[in-house]
């Protein structure tokens, strides 16, 4: 079955399987049909496009085996053959390759760049992403990144592009798999929101914990702490500036809206297995464009398509789970007055 994977203001990717159909330099905001499915292009942001910046999350460098979820993993666990290459690094080639294609102003990497934080783990991202990317590249870690505690990548950083300011946000807690936002990171987002002429999009790590998913509110919540991800919609009240909050950690393609300020909260997925994902952000003067891209090399396609009955989630198949809904992968995010 052909599944529309993509969509822009001049763009449609459909897959079927390891087959790819691109339709490209189409008019916005208006309806095509591939292989007999039907979509609609993307309505374009007003004003002139400023930037293209590209991002990455949870590329498990190091990764042997996928689908094992600690002691607690319930399979099907997804291994290359003997003596193949690691697939983190197919996949990692792949994304880099197809972000060097749209010449990205800035590149970020929003956590778990490894399995477990060795030396040669960051050795190899940085081969794969430092190397093309050189300045541009910028880095947060993940959980995977500090389960020992490390210091490698570290703390927040602002990156300025042109039409954006992007907060970079370590959210990990060492030696956990939760997350956090603290009081000071929020005075800190405060603080870069007051001095940005520009809107401001939140990235961190960790998914935020908002209200009305179901859940009760918990201290082991496995993304952000709940008390953090309120101070963040509580900051988002205050700062009309800030226009988004979006994370990795989940695998998983998802937008919820943060309880008070009704901002979009935003999960991407994995670089490292199904479905194989990197996300553009189009910014344009009235607003930006979140485009999710499938990676679509032959080798790429064969490990995610391999990858996708790795394990049920949320009483969904995994497929279903990490690839979500078409509007939560490509979407205009709104300027707020």
């Amino acid at each position: 079955m052909t599944t529309i994977t993509t969509v822009a203001d001049d763009l449609i990717v459909a897959h079927e399987g390891t087959r790819v159909e691109r339709l490209e330099g189409l008019d916005p905001d208006t309806q095509y049909t591939v292989d007999g499915t039907v979509a609609r292009t993307l309505a374009r942001p007003p004003g002139q496009l400023l930037a293209r910046i590209a991002t990455v999350n949870d590329l498990h460098f190091g990764e042997l085996e996928a689908g094992r979820l600690d002691e607690h993993s319930t399979g099907p666990v997804q291994r290359v053959p003997d003596g193949a290459e690691p697939y983190p690094e197919v996949m990692n080639r792949t994304a880099a390759t197809e972000m060097l294609a749209i010449d990205p102003v800035a590149v970020i990497v929003k956590g778990d760049l490894s399995v477990d934080g060795r030396p040669e783990e960051w050795a190899a991202f940085e081969a794969c992403y430092r190397e093309p990317f050189g300045k541009r590249l910028h880095v947060v870690r993940g959980n995977h990144d500090s389960y020992h505690r490390q210091q490698h990548y570290a703390g927040d950083s602002v990156i300025e592009v042109d039409g954006l300011t992007v907060a970079l946000l370590d959210t990990t807690i060492p030696g956990e798999t939760t997350g956090r936002l603290d009081p000071e990171q929020i005075d800190w987002l405060d603080a870069v929101c007051a001095a940005s002429d520009q809107p401001v999009m939140a990235m961190g790590h960790h998914q935020q914990w908002v209200g009305q998913q179901g859940g009760r509110r918990s201290d082991t919540y496995f993304g952000l702490h709940p008390d953090g991800s309120d101070l963040l919609d509580q900051l988002a009240v205050r700062r009309t500036d800030l226009i988004a909050y979006t994370a990795g950690h989940t695998h998983r393609h998802r937008v919820r809206m943060m309880n008070e300020s009704r901002i979009p909260t935003i999960e991407i997925g994995c670089t490292k297995d199904f479905p194989g994902t990197w996300a553009e952000y189009r910014v344009y003067e009235g607003g930006v464009m979140q485009v999710v891209h499938r990676m679509s090399s032959p080798e790429a396609l064969d490990w995610s398509e391999s990858c996708r009955t790795l394990y049920a989630a949320d009483g969904v198949d995994y497929a279903t789970y990490a690839l979500g809904p078409l509007h939560e992968r490509c979407f205009n995010v709104a300027l707020r007055s």
